[in-house]
């Protein structure tokens, strides 16, 4: 199809696209598009409404929004569509965090937004969740997450191998460098 966009990435501020980069790889892995843009919940509504027609136009599947503070970014973007949204917290300096984390996580009823964890972790398994709600759809995307789940599982077997190789002074020594 064209101009179809698979995921619709939107940031609340420039300072969070650092932590985008992660769900950015983790979707190109899986060769999803996605389009990607900065758009704040509070200092920008109209052009975050456009932000989400636009994608909707580009018959986009699912939204990814990151935010912190407030973090009614996630919400906002539920709550002007009928399409799965991931929220990600953003790792702020306020409240340890807890601030972001609570406002994504306490939706009310009517606007369910998929909330993930904090900071870069919550990155990459944003684009995850994306890759696992269109993989129910699509056998392509199926074996691809088999795969990327076999190389995590055979990363942490060789990790162990190499711990009990080397014994555990040499291994984390090792892990310094």
């Amino acid at each position: 199809m064209e101009n179809s966009t698979d995921v619709a990435i939107i940031v609340g501020s420039k300072s969070d696209m650092m932590l985008i980069v992660d769900t950015v790889k983790t979707l190109e892995e899986f060769g999803l598009t996605y389009s990607l843009n900065i758009a704040s919940a509070h200092r920008s509504t109209q052009y975050l409404k456009q932000c989400i027609e636009n994608a909707e136009k580009s018959n986009v599947k699912i939204f990814i929004a990151a935010a912190g503070m407030s973090a009614a970014l996630p919400g906002v973007i539920a709550s002007e569509t009928i399409l799965p949204v991931i929220g990600i917290p953003i790792d702020g300096k306020n409240f340890l965090s807890l601030d972001s984390l609570f406002s994504i996580v306490q939706m009310p009823k009517g606007v369910p937004v998929a909330t993930v964890a904090v900071g870069k972790a919550g990155a990459v398994n944003a684009a995850l969740l994306a890759v696992q709600i269109m993989a129910i759809g699509d056998v392509s995307l199926k074996e691809k997450l088999k795969v990327y789940k076999i190389k995590m599982a055979d990363a942490v077997v060789k990790e162990n191998l190499k711990l009990q190789k080397d014994g555990m002074a040499k291994y984390v020594d090792g892990l310094k460098e």
